[in-house]
């Protein structure tokens, strides 16, 4: 824990119009790297828009490197499928959690990030203050795949005796 800065607790709500891999459907999974950490969702067996709503946990020790999500469809007697990935990158979610938001109300939002074509954002981002913890939804817009989206929240969970500046 000696450079630990604190948990990024990432909720993998759901996927949408995600890509076929088998005849007609796909099943699903999710893995998140950060790093040389890696999670995994359970699978979803065929559903092109499956509900996970499943929560990761990331170790954060370096606040500058990127998450990288990527979308695989479970094969049984054969190497799982390629879904699509994204990335993204939590600064500004941790520039969020630094401001002083004690007496803001519930709701309010902090940042909003426009997609473009670095950050793999489907739509608008929202870095939003809800009932006293920073919250960021992430719509991304999966690459390297004809078509498909992956909604995430993240959330930070302190680390008694860790410190995020």
């Amino acid at each position: 824990m000696n450079n630990l800065k604190g948990l990024l607790r990432i909720r993998i709500k759901r996927g949408v119009n995600l890509a076929v891999r088998d005849i007609s459907t796909s099943d699903p999974y999710i893995i998140i790297r950060m790093g040389k950490q890696k999670l995994k969702t359970r699978i979803i067996e065929m559903d092109l828009n499956p509900v996970w709503n499943e929560d990761l946990t990331l170790f954060v020790y370096d606040t500058a490197l990127p998450i990288k999500l990527e979308v695989y469809d479970h094969d049984f007697f054969t190497t799982d499928d390629k879904m699509g990935d994204a990335e993204f990158d939590i600064q500004p979610f941790l520039d969020g959690l630094k401001k002083n938001l004690k007496n803001v109300p519930s709701g309010t939002i902090i940042t909003r990030i426009k997609p473009s074509k670095s950050n793999w954002l489907g739509e608008e981002s929202c870095i939003t203050w809800r009932n006293n913890v920073v919250v960021q939804d992430l719509c991304l817009r999966l690459r390297h795949v004809e078509c498909g989206e992956v909604e995430i929240e993240l959330h930070w969970i302190d680390v008694p005796g860790c410190k995020l500046v």
